[in-house]
């Protein structure tokens, strides 16, 4: 009889312990702040070569012609230039 009072003692241990590890990573969880998505508040404008919409403050702005256009990259700047220069 004593075997099995031990088995039903440290099984009652090991319950325990389940119990609190299990509090204390619910309480863990409560306490972290909700992550906000990491948006860039602002205007959004469009890249006239590749066509895709960045915050105008990331993007590189050139004026021609009087009139400002924005691109994501010089590349696409560049090719911009060059093919305002065939016309």
């Amino acid at each position: 009889m004593s075997g099995l009072f031990k088995v039903i003692f440290y099984a009652l241990i090991a319950y325990l312990i389940y119990i609190v590890i299990k509090t204390y990573q619910s309480l863990k969880r409560i306490k972290k702040p909700p992550q906000k998505p990491s948006l860039k508040p602002g205007i959004m404008v469009k890249d006239q070569i590749c066509n895709t919409y960045l915050p105008k403050e990331d993007a590189i702005k050139e004026i021609y012609e009087g009139k400002e256009y924005y691109f994501c990259s010089d590349e696409c700047r560049n090719k911009f230039l060059e093919s305002r220069k065939k016309k």
